[in-house]
């Protein structure tokens, strides 16, 4: 089972948002330039993700996206089904299968994929955004990442929309003697 990039990048706003402080807001530009994901599928995560109460969005200049107040507890399970959409594993009717209505392999499937998703509401959302992956995240989001992507331009510095002092580029990588080329 693999799960599409509708619901990785949905997890990856999420856990974003819960490193963030509670009334901080932080544009889908710059989530999408963090993680080089395009700007334009991530705002169609970022729809679903506020349609489901999940989040709160709020356009304009002083706009942004956070959790919503008060943060639901979101348990991992829970928001796979939801962002995955509840797919069968297998599809007996396209094309027609002959052995549709006298075999139990979808069924089968289906029960192990809920089973799965119970599995993975052991997991909560915020517990996950926790320890190493927030120390990662908090780093991200105070100094900015360098990324090339579908989401930004090669070498293009991402800063965070509360940045006030400029952050100098780092140095170009020193040229290898002649030998090393």
């Amino acid at each position: 089972m693999q799960l599409n990039r509708f619901t990785d990048y949905g997890l990856r706003v999420l856990m974003y948002l819960h490193a963030l402080g509670p009334e901080e807001r932080v544009t889908t530009q710059y989530i999408a330039g963090q993680f080089a994901i395009p700007v334009n599928h991530l705002n169609k995560v970022v729809s679903r993700l506020a349609g489901l109460g999940w989040i709160s969005a709020r356009p304009g200049r002083n706009g942004g996206i956070r959790l919503a107040d008060p943060a639901p507890p979101l348990r991992l399970g829970d928001v796979l089904r939801e962002l995955e959409g509840h797919p069968s594993l297998i599809n007996c009717a396209e094309p027609p299968c002959a052995l549709r209505g006298a075999c139990r392999l979808k069924a089968a499937l289906d029960e192990g994929r809920d089973a799965f998703y119970r599995d993975m509401n052991r997991f909560q959302l915020a517990e996950l955004a926790g320890g190493a992956t927030a120390a990662r995240l908090h780093t991200l989001h105070a100094a900015g990442v360098r990324v090339s992507g579908p989401a930004t331009p090669p070498g293009v510095l991402m800063l965070p929309p509360n940045h006030r002092e400029p952050i100098p580029a780092p140095p170009a990588p020193a040229s290898l003697p002649e030998g090393r080329r």
